[in-house]
């Protein structure tokens, strides 16, 4: 799976779960764009339009973590934060400066592209 900002396509590592198959299920129909605003200095969180199952349980996030939140929303964390989420996947290959400046870290909204290819 890949995450588009700005022009930087990001490769996400997939978890196994059923909310992956299901969010990989919408993705084969078409690429989910939503709008992810700053949350807590620490995350971007935006609704996807979409509800899907939840396999929630009391995580330890870090930079680059890709979770469900609320079953509707997808969050991406640039931070560390400590809450019930369904782990999506894990960005890779960014440090956390990196991941921040990409994310725009603390400047308001950004447009995302989640996609297969």
């Amino acid at each position: 799976m890949y995450i588009t900002i700005n022009d930087n396509k990001l490769a996400v590592t997939l978890e196994e779960n059923s909310t992956v198959d299901a969010l990989i299920e919408l993705l084969k129909k078409e690429d989910i764009i939503f709008t992810a605003t700053d949350y807590g200095n620490f995350e971007k969180v935006g609704s996807i339009g979409y509800t899907l199952p939840t396999n929630n349980s009391q995580i330890t996030t870090e930079a680059g973590d890709v979770v469900l939140y609320s079953g509707n929303q997808i969050v991406l964390f640039y931070g560390s934060n400590s809450w019930s989420y369904t782990l999506l996947g894990k960005i890779e290959g960014y440090m956390v400066e990196e991941l921040r400046l990409l994310l725009g870290a603390g400047n308001g909204s950004v447009e995302v592209r989640i996609s297969l290819t």
